[in-house]
């Protein structure tokens, strides 16, 4: 059996040797229950061309309160399993996000744009209302997240906490990697993309809202209170349709193509530049809604169980590079 290597979020080069899956437990005693003292467990199986990433999806940082006025639910562990390839390719076509998680934060905690809240309850209708729109309230924290009735707790945007965490506010900084395997940075990037000796600023995505109305459904003007209210304008920005580019970054001086998390939408991508996983992809109903599987709406990972040791916790500083 080829030998696997056991890497914390700090440095996938830290190695301890593993031979096989799965058990002894997944998660603290309490798992599936309301459990709010759980602590971050998150470790990453390095195995061939792969990543594989467990988590109980509980953030590193405080959280706010939940439950809350506008969110009922309580934060519970999960049970995660994703694999990424870590040697992603861009395709010709973008992928639609859809109602999946868009990847996976270096807490283990998901990034999950989505919202399971529709113009008139019709998810037919096309008009999903969106999470940061300021139009609805769901009761986000300061690190833009809240808390699905399965008890996920998950980010729609910038991740505060993390990125303070990581003590690299304004810094270029990678927070995670998308189901493409594609790296994830915060909000900062060079004003260079080529050029790593460039100034660090902000970046800006290329949505804007619509002029005039909509055509069907709510009616009424374009204001950036549904998803589809937007619409991507080539070059209006520093990015593409898939909230990243390509250019160096600290972790990848040759160059790679990387996703932002943006203060403007999309927040989080809506697109991916390469395939995603299929560990990603949920199955059956929409979030928060346990699927027909069990596993929270999520399909089954093409991999095996949790390796064994998962429950300990990590430490910060976690990164995705190779």
């Amino acid at each position: 059996m080829q030998l696997l290597t056991l890497c914390c979020f700090a440095t996938l080069g830290c190695a301890a040797p593993l031979f096989g899956y799965p058990p002894p437990g997944f998660g603290p005693p309490g798992f599936g229950s309301s459990n709010t003292s759980a602590t971050n467990q998150v470790k990453v199986v390095i195995k061939g061309n792969y990543r594989y990433i467990y988590s109980n999806g509980i953030p590193d940082h405080q959280p706010g309160r939940f439950p809350n006025r506008n969110n009922p639910n309580t934060i519970r562990p999960q049970q995660y399993e994703f694999r990424v390839t870590m040697e992603p390719k861009a395709t010709r076509n973008p992928t639609p996000v859809s109602h999946s998680p868009f990847g996976v934060a270096s807490n283990g905690v998901v990034f999950d744009a989505a919202t399971a809240e529709f113009w008139n309850r019709n998810r037919s209708s096309g008009w999903n209302y969106e999470a940061k729109s300021g139009k609805i309230n769901l009761g986000l924290d300061q690190s833009n997240a809240h808390v699905q009735p399965t008890g996920s707790y998950h980010y729609h945007g910038l991740p505060t906490g993390l990125i303070q965490k990581q003590g690299k506010v304004g810094e270029v900084t990678l927070i995670g990697v998308a189901a493409d395997g594609f790296p994830i940075y915060a909000q900062f990037g060079y004003s260079d993309a080529n050029d790593a000796e460039s100034t660090v600023r902000k970046m800006k995505s290329s949505y804007r809202i619509k002029k005039g109305n909509r055509p069907s459904g709510p009616r009424g003007r374009y204001d950036g209170t549904f998803v589809a209210d937007y619409e991507y304008v080539a070059d209006a920005g520093d990015l593409d349709e898939c909230n990243g580019r390509v250019g160096v970054t600290p972790e990848y001086p040759e160059g790679i193509y990387h996703y932002y998390i943006t203060e403007d939408f999309p927040y989080i991508p809506r697109l991916w530049r390469g395939t995603p996983d299929p560990s990603f992809m949920r199955r059956g109903p929409g979030p928060g809604q346990r699927g027909p599987s069990g596993r929270r709406g999520f399909g089954p990972p093409p991999f095996g169980g949790p390796p064994p040791g998962f429950g300990q916790g990590q430490g910060s500083g976690r990164s995705f590079s190779n």
